[in-house]
């Protein structure tokens, strides 16, 4: 009677369990792909909104560090006089 119990608990471990969460993945899938053109168009635009909103921040943190050098080469110059 254990041996059969034993069994049915490795069919479950084995089979079951990974049935279920690959039938769970495939409908994830199939809900993801059903969205429509819409989202994906403002994905696209948030994204692109993203990385130029990036660059901008690329650029002042160039300009930022450029004040900090001159700042630092004016600070060297002053203190050798």
């Amino acid at each position: 009677m254990e041996s059969r119990s034993v069994s049915v608990l490795a069919v479950i471990l084995f089979f079951l369990i990974p049935l279920l969460i690959l039938i769970a993945i495939g409908v994830a899938l199939l809900m993801r792909s059903g969205r429509g053109r819409r989202d994906t168009a403002d994905e696209t635009r948030m994204i692109q909104e993203i990385y130029s909103g990036l660059r901008k921040m690329e650029e002042r943190v160039e300009a930022l560090e450029t004040l900090l050098l001159e700042s630092e080469g004016k600070e060297e110059a002053h203190e050798r006089q």
